[in-house]
């Protein structure tokens, strides 16, 4: 890694965490990028909906999980953090974000401004010998209904695979 590549991982905060298993209420579904604002804009109202109707909140922020980056046919799911597990209904499933080490990095900025972000994490997770799962999850902490473009906060996390010692 030459020094210019060293900047731009240093140009973010990249974190190593070890979390627990969180669990989540979610839709999963396959999408194109360009429709990706239509169907989270139905995806959360539906799941705030059905935790109000149970006199529930989300217990985190809003998330989507990419188990690809086929920008055609994105496979995704969409939900938010919950406090317990709670039971889905319909399309809305009880799932969970699984426990265990993650690489993650707090951006603000435009969504589709954020890919020198994720470079910076490949590039970080690749010279510490890290291996990462293949999903990527974007938690969103506020909307583009609510600030400019230039104010949305979005933390990108990468689930890291564990080192399978044979026990």
């Amino acid at each position: 890694m030459d020094e210019t590549e060293r900047g731009k991982i240093m140009d973010y905060k990249i974190e190593l965490t070890e979390e627990v298993e969180q669990p989540v209420l979610s839709m999963r579904t396959v999408t194109a990028v360009g429709n990706l604002p239509q169907v989270l804009g139905k995806v959360y109202p539906a799941i705030i909906d059905y935790l109000q109707q149970k006199g529930l909140q989300p217990s985190g922020p809003s998330f989507v999980a990419y188990y690809n980056m086929d920008m055609e046919n994105l496979d995704i799911e969409a939900g938010f953090l919950v406090a317990e597990p709670i039971p889905g209904q319909g399309e809305i499933e009880a799932s969970v974000i699984p426990a265990g080490k993650r690489v993650s990095s707090l951006y603000k900025g435009p969504y589709q401004e954020c890919t020198a972000v994720y470079e910076a994490m490949n590039k970080w997770i690749a010279a510490k010998g890290e291996t990462p799962t293949g999903v990527a999850y974007e938690f969103y902490y506020n909307s583009p209904q609510e600030v400019p473009e230039s104010e949305l906060l979005t933390k990108i996390v990468f689930p890291l695979r564990g080192i399978d010692h044979g026990i």
